[in-house]
């Protein structure tokens, strides 16, 4: 009977124990989720900002090349800004990229086919967000 009673309290203390165990362990479960949503909340706060600023040099430089450069328009700066950044892809592939092979469109009218694509696409995107909220 005395064992039975030592047994009886040593499984009670062990379920004891791991009640508290499983405890700690979701309290530490919450606490990472708690601070990785943090972490990517700051995450979109910070791309945001880059983005912000990404647009803020945009149009600086989309306004100082105009005013300077006599008969351009906002959309040539912008053109030359898509040639500069697919150039500048295109380098950092080359430089940086693993890959062994890279297959891209390059020639005279790649960057000029990728422009119209995207714009397209832009202007695609607009007209079916436009329908979307009509129809609501």
């Amino acid at each position: 009977m005395f064992i039975a009673t030592i047994k009886a309290k040593k499984a009670e203390t062990d379920i004891q124990l791991q009640i508290k165990q499983a405890e700690a362990e979701m309290q530490l479960q919450i606490k990472r989720a708690e601070a990785d949503v943090e972490s990517k909340c700051l995450s979109g706060v910070g791309v945001a900002k880059q983005r912000k600023a990404i647009i803020d040099g945009l149009r600086d430089s989309v306004h100082a090349f105009t005013e300077h450069v006599p008969g351009t328009t906002g959309k040539d700066v912008m053109d030359m800004e898509l040639v500069t950044q697919y150039l500048d892809t295109i380098k950092e592939i080359g430089t940086s990229s693993k890959a062994s092979h890279v297959f891209l469109l390059h020639g005279p009218d790649a960057v000029k086919d990728m422009s119209v694509k995207l714009r397209d696409d832009l202007l695609q995107g607009k007209v079916t967000v436009k329908e979307t909220l009509l129809n609501k």
